[in-house]
């Protein structure tokens, strides 16, 4: 086992929805624009995210571009 890097939570509002449950998000308090897949609860729940949602995700810290969904507010 390697070792496991603290995942930086963010806020973001979807701008654009994507095929696949991919979106583009616009965060919050730097204004770039990254892409979000939902996590495996979200899909597992049917939870929908529509644009214009605010959505809490978790950046991946070896891809600053990528973000995983966990939680819509």
């Amino acid at each position: 086992m390697g070792i496991e890097r603290e995942k930086e939570k963010k806020i973001g509002i979807v701008i654009e929805a994507l095929p696949n449950t991919l979106f583009r998000v616009e965060l919050k308090d730097s204004k770039k624009v990254i892409l979000g897949y939902l996590s495996g609860k979200m899909r597992l729940h049917r939870i929908r995210v529509l644009i214009g949602d605010t959505v809490e995700m978790e950046i991946d810290p070896y891809n600053e571009d990528k973000a995983k969904i966990s939680k819509r507010m």
